[in-house]
C-alpha cells in the first residue's frame, strides 16, 4: 500500500469563470474583501455594480409545483464525478481534469439541467493566502498526524475556492405534544448499617420523581435554516464551518465567480427541506420539554404542522484542499468568510504506538518509584 502523500490539483480541474477587464480585455478575477475586479495585466480596477434586485424568499409549495410541470432549464457546460457525485460547472475552454473533491477523473459535457438558479451568495472575504495560513497552522497542529502529511500542509498545500450551494428554509410551526411531566420530591429512608461492629438504624434524605401526564402546543418561526445542497463534502465537516452570516448575502452576480468554481446542488428542494424539519425538530423538541416544565419531561408524540414555507438558493464560499494518502482520499475545507478550518485527517499508527509506550513506561516508572519508597 503507498505511503506518499499526492496533492490533487485544481488546476487539472477545470478554467475558473473570468471576466474580461474594461480597459484591456485581460481576464480578471475577484479579489476577495473588495467590490471590484482587479485587472492583474493593466492594474485597471472593474468596480462590481450593486445589484437592485431585492432577495425575495420564493414560495416553497408553490415552486414544487412549477418544477412538476415546466421545470427551469439551464443549458451549460457541465461536470459530473462519477466517484463522488459532485456536478461542477465547467469552463468551455477544458474538457477534461479531475475532480477537485476526490481527485477522480472526469470529462465535460453539454447538458440540459433542471435547475434553479442561485438567488444570493456571500463574497469570499478570506484571500487564498490567508486560508493557506489558516489551513497549515491547523494541520499543523494535529495530534499523531503522519509526517508526510505535515510536510504536505508546509510545502504542497494547494487551495481551490469553491462556491456551495446551500437552501435556506423559513417556515412557522404549530406542534401539538402529549408526554409527561417529572417534578422531584424528597423523603426521609431509614436503613440498617453496621458501624464499630454494631447494626445502627440510620436515616437519609432519598430524592424521587412524580410524574403526570400533560398536553400541549407549542409554535415557533424558523428563519434561515441551513442545509447544505452538496453530496460532495460530508455534511458534519461543512456543518461544523457555521454560522455563516446570512445577513450579508448580497444579490447573485456572476462578478463575484470570477476566478473561483461553483457546484450546482445535488440535494433538490424538497429532499432538502427533509433534513431541515430534521434540524427543526431539535429545536421543538426542547421548546415541548420548557413547556413542559418540571425537573423532567418525557415526550411520547408530537405533531407537527408547517405553514407559510420558503426558501432561497444560495452559494456560500468555501476554499478546500483534497489529497491522496495511503490511498484514501481526505479533504479539509476553510470557511471563506471567517477563515474556520475543519476536515478529514489520517492518523501515524506509529506516533500512537510511541506514545502508548511513553504512558506504559511512565505508570511502570511511577509504581516503581513508590514501592522504592515505600
Amino acid at each position: 500500500m503507498s505511503q506518499t502523500t499526492e496533492s490533487l490539483s485544481p488546476d487539472a480541474f477545470s478554467e475558473p469563470r473570468r471576466f474580461p477587464c474594461a480597459q484591456c480585455g485581460a481576464s480578471l478575477e475577484y479579489a476577495p474583501g473588495v467590490e471590484v475586479l482587479r485587472c492583474g495585466h493593466c492594474g485597471h480596477e472593474n468596480p462590481i455594480v450593486a445589484a437592485d434586485t431585492p432577495i425575495i424568499e420564493q414560495d416553497f409549495r408553490e415552486t414544487l409545483r412549477e418544477l412538476a410541470n415546466t421545470a427551469p432549464t439551464r443549458e451549460q457546460i457541465s461536470i459530473h464525478c462519477d466517484s463522488c457525485g459532485a456536478t461542477c460547472n465547467f469552463d468551455a475552454a477544458v474538457h477534461a481534469g479531475e475532480c477537485p473533491f476526490c481527485g477522480a477523473p472526469m470529462v465535460a459535457k453539454t447538458e440540459q439541467h433542471r435547475e434553479l438558479p442561485p438567488q444570493a451568495l456571500l463574497p469570499f472575504s478570506i484571500t487564498r493566502d490567508q486560508a493557506r495560513s489558516a489551513f497549515r497552522k491547523w494541520l499543523g497542529s494535529l495530534w499523531f498526524a503522519p509526517g508526510k502529511l505535515k510536510n504536505y500542509a508546509r510545502n504542497d498545500a494547494r487551495l481551490t475556492g469553491m462556491y456551495v450551494p446551500y437552501w435556506t428554509y423559513d417556515a412557522d410551526t404549530a406542534t401539538g405534544y402529549r408526554g409527561e411531566r417529572g417534578d422531584d420530591y424528597q423523603v426521609q429512608q431509614t436503613y440498617q448499617a453496621v458501624e464499630d461492629g454494631k447494626t445502627v438504624t440510620r436515616t437519609r434524605t432519598v430524592t424521587k420523581t412524580r410524574w403526570r401526564s400533560v398536553s400541549g402546543r407549542v409554535s415557533r418561526f424558523f428563519d434561515d435554516v441551513l442545509v447544505l445542497a452538496s453530496r460532495s463534502l460530508p455534511r458534519d465537516i461543512t456543518e461544523r464551518l457555521e454560522p455563516w452570516d446570512l445577513a450579508n448575502l448580497t444579490p447573485y452576480q456572476e462578478a463575484y465567480l470570477s476566478g473561483f468554481r461553483s457546484e450546482m446542488y445535488q440535494v433538490d428542494l424538497e429532499p432538502g427541506f427533509e433534513r431541515a424539519r430534521e434540524i427543526m425538530t431539535i429545536t421543538i423538541r426542547q421548546d415541548i420539554k420548557r413547556d413542559i416544565g418540571g425537573d423532567h419531561q418525557r415526550i411520547h408524540a408530537m405533531d407537527t404542522r408547517y405553514s407559510d414555507i420558503s426558501f432561497k438558493h444560495i452559494l456560500l464560499p468555501i476554499w478546500m484542499s483534497a489529497f491522496r494518502f495511503r490511498d484514501k482520499i481526505y479533504r479539509f475545507v476553510v470557511n471563506g468568510r471567517t477563515g474556520e478550518v475543519q476536515g478529514e485527517r489520517p492518523y501515524s499508527p506509529w506516533k500512537i504506538a510511541f506514545a502508548v509506550l511513553l504512558a506504559v513506561l511512565a505508570i511502570g516508572g511511577g509504581i516503581a518509584a513508590w514501592q522504592y519508597y515505600h
